[in-house]
């Protein structure tokens, strides 16, 4: 069979070797770039696009200029002056945002509160990992201090005294509390004798810390790293400066003063006034309005009584969709005809259908494909704020939130609160909790008594998703190591999906959505971690000659 890759372009001898540091080879026509800023990156694509030339000759000709004078020592990289150059020219003359989509950036947000961790990961096409709360115990006290934020707003010196208490109270309940719990669930739960130490260790003390979970404030510190373009960096930045908290406004700060070392020329309009200060003004602007204009019409109204999770709205014929996309790519008949076709079959022709189309999935990273998104729901959900942390981080569909408020009550602490006696203390802080979040929406405003927020609040939220991420969510959220609370928040969805949308095929395509009732959630996980650190081990073990 004939090769259909391209002849790639023939360069000399010094050619090669000016292009060697750059590019994963110089022969063949992939290739990655390698050890180039991303500006260059981005510019290179950018005028890729524009040009009969191959990027490599483009590189030589327009960007490798400066390399032998030292450029690289200096920390700029080849043909970064110009580059910057062009992104100048492309963003002021031509507005093509698309070229900030070409180059990106990691940068580590240390020590942030729990409130900022949901701004910063709020945009979609960026990625994220951040500290947990399961496996990190929040017990040291750097410089003698808790790990919380204190907002900058409280400038009066009661209100600080007022919030430092409660929360070393909180800090201090949350600690004194774990080694009993470990105790208990020692006690409870005998390690096995197949387990080792450290799986038992781990998953005894994830238990703990989960169960304490929802006494540590909103205010708690954590640490987020990220991974975005830079265009994404830029909304972030455009956002955060608008916000009303002088927490995300100071960060944004040194976020942009950071990110200006390795991508500046995508962050040239953040801080000019014709362009990002008019834009965050804007977006401060409509913020403050919204929330007047639904002060004057929804305050007046009274809040009824809800479940956890409500189906607030779906497509009764979504299903029908679902089941005729799939057909489609296969069929040669037009959509609506398959709607037909698919409106006259029974549930079990329409599970049917769909099990073909999901096909043999051996575990939940094996998805079906975009028929699923022809069916959408609305869940309304009022869950602890631990809950919303995990499910919030699920970007690509539509998810908004409320400001986070004692308001809606607490979810009551697990059996095992009560059981080692810790019942009074976790009541008086959701107690203490309650009077300073009120003291502090009096004095300051709704988004600085946030901080005050113990995590085992309801926080409300609303998740719009289409079948194809709902199966994401729920089959992930649902698995036996996931925390209890948003387990229980996705089958929740899952039943509400078949029972009231009466979407049972799609349901049933959920193959890997798990109802079961778990009490050690990590355990499974933690074994299977062990096992293949074991078989790593072993593998490095082996003798090299026994394998000849």
């Amino acid at each position: 069979m004939h090769s259909t890759l391209a002849i790639p372009e023939a360069f000399n001898p010094e050619e090669t070797a000016a292009l060697a540091p750059y590019f994963g080879n110089g022969e063949e026509p992939i290739f990655v770039l390698t050890n180039l800023p991303e500006t260059v990156k981005g510019a290179l694509f950018a005028r890729y696009s524009r040009s009969a030339k191959s990027l490599r000759r483009l590189f030589l000709d327009e960007f490798h200029d400066g390399v032998e004078g030292g450029a690289e020592a200096a920390g700029a990289g080849p043909g970064r002056e110009r580059a910057e150059r062009l992104y100048r020219r492309v963003f002021d003359q031509y507005g093509d945002d698309s070229v900030a989509q070409l180059g990106g950036a990691h940068i580590a947000c240390e020590g942030v509160s729990n409130i900022l961790t949901k701004v910063l990961e709020r945009g979609r096409l960026m990625s994220y990992l951040e500290q947990s709360t399961r496996y990190v115990p929040y017990t040291d006290r750097p410089g003698g201090r808790w790990k919380y934020v204190v907002p900058a707003e409280l400038e009066d010196d009661a209100d600080r005294r007022a919030f430092e208490t409660t929360l070393d109270r909180a800090f201090e309940t949350y600690a004194r509390w774990i080694e009993p719990l470990q105790e208990y669930f020692r006690a409870r739960y005998p390690q096995a004798a197949t387990d080792s130490d450290a799986v038992y260790r781990a998953v005894i003390r994830a238990k703990a810390l989960d169960t304490l979970r929802g006494l540590l404030p909103a205010a708690t510190r954590s640490n987020v790293g990220i991974y975005g373009s830079g265009q994404a960096y830029e909304m972030l930045l455009l956002r955060m400066r608008a916000h009303p908290l002088a927490e995300a406004r100071e960060v944004a700060g040194l976020m942009l003063r950071e990110l200006r070392r390795v991508i500046p020329a995508f962050l040239q309009r953040v801080d000019r006034p014709d362009r990002g200060v008019r834009w965050s003004d804007y977006l401060g602007a409509r913020e403050r309005e919204t929330r007047a204009l639904a002060s004057e019409l929804a305050d007046a109204h009274a809040d009824d009584p809800r479940d956890e999770v409500t189906l607030t709205e779906f497509d009764p014929d979504g299903e029908i969709k679902v089941v005729a996309a799939a057909l489609y790519p296969a069929s040669e008949l037009p959509f609506d005809r398959l709607v037909g076709v698919a409106r006259g079959m029974t549930t079990e022709g329409r599970i049917r259908v769909l099990q073909t189309y999901a096909g043999n999935r051996e575990n939940r990273r094996h998805r079906p494909g975009r028929a699923f998104e022809h069916a959408s729901y609305t869940f309304d959900v009022l869950s602890d704020y631990g809950a919303f942390r995990d499910l919030q981080r699920h970007r690509m569909l539509t998810l908004d939130w409320q400001d986070l408020t004692t308001r809606h009550g607490c979810a009551p602490p697990s059996a095992p609160v009560e059981d080692v006696g810790a019942l009074a203390d976790w009541k008086r802080m959701m107690d203490a909790s309650a009077e300073l979040h009120e003291r502090l929406a009096r004095r300051h405003s709704p988004a600085v008594a946030q901080y005050a927020v113990a995590m085992a609040y309801h926080i409300r939220f609303y998740m719009r998703l289409n079948a194809r991420e709902a199966m994401h969510v729920i089959e992930l959220r649902t698995s036996p190591q996931g925390h209890p609370a948003y387990r229980r928040v996705c089958q929740r969805m899952h039943r509400l999906i078949a029972d009231q949308a009466g979407h049972r095929a799609i349901a049933a395509a959920m193959t890997f959505a798990d109802h079961s009732a778990v009490e050690l959630e990590r355990l499974a996980s933690e074994r299977a971690i062990d096992r293949s650190r074991a078989t790593r081990h072993a593998d490095a073990a082996v003798d090299p000659e026994t394998l000849r």
